[in-house]
């Protein structure tokens, strides 16, 4: 219980440096879809597909390399500036193409040469910092971790509401500003919010000496290549239907439906908070006796979370539709938020699942049920968007993420064993399922679907306060 209590310790602290920023992040989306239209949200959803997809590709899964050599070699320090080496050498190597090739680059990306620039910018500069922030986590520094983050989000809200909000409001006459072009200094706020990160982390690019080994390199390597292919497989979970949209159904729409995606931020904030605490601390506690049982405990206590989640948000969607898309110009997609909300949570549990394959160094099993969810992905959306709408991209990342939950489960169990509590993790699944419906069903009667809420916490809270009260104890 006291491995437990650092776990969620860990958590929280990790937690607050994704929440917080999160919901930072959460107070741009009216902003965002305020002052833009549907045509120009879908600009900006089109900029971060790419980032996130140049992202993964950059960092080619050195990251959880780096956790998982850094957590059980002696030689950290050797481990640390490999590691960091090997992306200075790629990222440099990268930006120099890119120079080279650059409007080839934006024409065949279809993007805008400005934004392609900004873009560049920003991935390279948040590809450099990866191993230093990773480093902090290593070492049990989230305090230090969780500060830099949010500063980050800070930067780059205050200047969001500056460029977006201040300037057009007070009519301030900024040489250079363009407000036909108002989705330019969303791009131009990450850049700068980006470079300040980059400044802060500079200390820590020389905290070890700087040592390269060949071996260690090619261990990384061999452990980290099947993580980037599952990592760009996710991207396309998460944004092939984004990508493609435009193209099917129009702009106009692929904001709408990006608006209204949005609204699933919170299990985002909650499953992204679990991973960042999460990973370090598998690692870090495999080779304890209980490892596997706090694991099973960790997975339902995650279930629980998660499911309280999806009952209360759908119970008061109305309310975080107004607070967070108020143009109602997005809402022709809002039926998109339970499918959504209902497949990030089977993400989650997919998340947790994976440290079999992790602990084990068989990566490559990541990498096979990942591909398997984009071919879901991209099989049915291109077969459905065109006969059902935009309402298909939502089902497939459904169909795709619960599939790799159930694989990584079945597969998981024969190569690590873990005991989960299948009877209580299906019921409270099962159990906020249907109070979501409920809730759908409700015609927004608030005092019913406060009520649903409470009946799952009162359930939950029957079933576990005997195990609750020894982890408060001890």
């Amino acid at each position: 219980m006291i491995v437990l209590k650092k776990f969620f310790k860990d958590t929280i602290i990790y937690g607050l440096a994704t929440v917080l920023p999160r919901l930072m992040n959460f107070v741009l989306v009216p902003l965002h879809t305020g002052n833009l239209d549907t045509t120009s949200y879908s600009d900006n959803t089109t900029f971060y597909i790419y980032a996130a997809f140049f992202n993964v590709l950059l960092t080619y899964g050195m990251e959880t390399a780096f956790f998982r050599f850094f957590s059980k070699s002696e030689e950290k320090n050797k481990i640390f500036s490999t590691a960091f080496i090997s992306l200075i050498v790629t990222t440099i190597a990268f930006l120099v193409i890119v120079l080279l090739f650059n409007e080839q680059l934006s024409n065949w990306l279809g993007i805008n040469q400005t934004y392609f620039n900004l873009l560049i910018g920003v991935i390279v500069l948040d590809t450099l910092v990866v191993v230093p922030f990773a480093y902090l986590r290593a070492v049990g520094r989230p305090v230090k971790f969780a500060s830099i983050k949010i500063a980050n989000i800070l930067i780059y809200v205050l200047l969001n509401y500056f460029f977006l909000w201040f300037i057009p409001k007070f009519e301030i006459n900024l040489i250079g500003y363009d407000n036909s072009d108002l989705v330019k200094y969303i791009f131009i706020a990450n850049l700068v919010a980006s470079i300040i990160t980059f400044l802060l982390l500079v200390p820590y690019f020389f905290k070890v000496k700087f040592q390269f080994s060949k071996t260690i390199l090619k261990q990384l390597l061999n452990y980290s290549w099947p993580i980037m292919v599952a990592g760009l497989a996710y991207v396309i979970n998460e944004n092939f239907d984004k990508w493609i949209l435009p193209d099917i159904l129009g702009k106009e729409i692929n904001g709408a439906y990006s608006g209204c995606y949005k609204i699933a931020v919170f299990m985002t904030i909650f499953i992204q908070a679990f991973r960042l605490g999460a990973e370090p601390f598998f690692f870090n506690h495999s080779k304890e006796k209980n490892a596997k049982q706090t694991y099973a405990l960790i997975m339902k206590y995650f279930v629980i979370v998660g499911s309280l989640m999806l009952v209360f948000i759908i119970s008061y969607l109305d309310i975080f539709k107004n607070l967070l898309v108020a143009d109602e110009s997005y809402w022709i997609a809002i039926d998109i938020v339970p499918i959504v909300l209902l497949a990030n949570l089977c993400l989650g549990i997919y998340f947790n699942l994976a440290i079999w394959y992790k602990l084990t160094d068989k990566t490559r099993y990541g990498m096979y049920l990942s591909i398997i969810g984009a071919v879901i992905t991209i099989a049915f959306n291109l077969i459905m968007i065109k006969k059902i709408g935009f309402i298909a991209a939502a089902w497939a990342t459904l169909a795709a993420y619960a599939s790799m939950m159930f694989l990584s489960y079945v597969i998981g169990q024969k190569h690590y064993p873990i005991a989960y509590d299948l009877k209580k993790i299906l019921g409270y699944l099962v159990l906020s399922i249907v109070l979501s419906i409920l809730a759908l069903n409700t015609n927004g009667n608030y005092y019913i679907n406060t009520g649903l809420v409470f009946l799952f916490l009162g359930i939950a809270f029957l079933l576990e306060k005997n195990e609750l009260k020894q982890l408060v104890k001890r």
